[in-house]
């Protein structure tokens, strides 16, 4: 009885979801693409410009590879994804509740995502070398996804993103912009490891489907999903041996 209704609530959650993914599509401000391009979105460039800041800061943070989790330490549905170490991640904020620690040990790095509109989760997402993330898709397409690439292998084609199809390759300094709700995967097939500041944003969408899309954004941090996330890196960083301290910042 158990099994055939948590089955039930499942299909009509995905048959809700559906339509709702359906009418954002129709509504979509930037279009319905699988690659965007970074002048799409004006807020870019200005994150762009202070890539070499952020970097310094992973830079700081790599020092300390013993305390950064991988990700599915802190989020367990990433297992389905990953389950060793080569695929690492710092988090500054996950859906609207920022990792306080980890803001305060990259200064620079949490007022830069600040700016961005509609920020949902960021984080550094560390690929090990040999790190292949199998196809897989986002839970909602009312969000959009961007990488800022901090720390790229060479030479570039080594390391992929493929949206949809379309192969894309990171270029330090610059940023790739997707829907990750598309299936899409990744790789690293280098001997270094790859970098980039991760984040996921709200869609530009037309009134009225834009508060549609606020009010489930507003539900998301309730859910089990994320709450169990945010308590999962509250006692990462609670243990001493995790602590990272706080780069220099040179505008303080």
């Amino acid at each position: 009885m158990g099994t055939a209704f948590y089955e039930l609530k499942k299909k009509i959650v995905f048959a809700i979801r559906g339509v709702v993914e359906g009418t954002i599509v129709c509504f979509s401000r930037v279009g319905n693409k699988h690659l965007y391009a970074s002048t799409d979105f004006p807020w870019v460039a200005s994150v762009e410009s202070r890539w070499k800041e952020i970097r310094a800061e992973l830079d700081h943070v790599l020092q300390y590879k013993s305390a950064i989790p991988n990700f599915q330490d802190i989020s367990k549905e990433q297992i389905a994804l990953t389950q060793d170490d080569r695929w690492k991640t710092y988090i500054f904020n996950i859906y609207g509740r920022k990792v306080e620690a980890n803001c305060n040990a990259c200064p620079v790095t949490a007022r830069v995502l600040n700016t961005i509109p509609g920020l949902r989760t960021a984080f550094y997402s560390i690929l090990m070398p040999g790190k292949h993330l199998a196809e897989h898709r986002g839970p909602y397409n009312g969000v959009l996804r961007y990488h800022l690439a901090l720390k790229v292998p060479q030479p570039a084609f080594a390391c992929a993103l493929v949206v949809g199809g379309e192969m894309a390759h990171w270029e330090e300094g610059k940023s790739l912009i997707f829907d990750d709700s598309f299936p899409h995967e990744a790789w690293n097939r280098s001997d270094e490891i790859r970098v980039v500041l991760f984040v996921d944003f709200k869609r530009p969408l037309y009134f009225p489907v834009s508060l549609i899309n606020d009010f489930v954004l507003f539900l998301v941090p309730y859910t089990s999903f994320i709450t169990e996330t945010v308590k999962r890196q509250k006692l990462w960083n609670k243990d001493p041996r995790n602590a990272i301290p706080k780069h220099p910042d040179p505008h303080s």
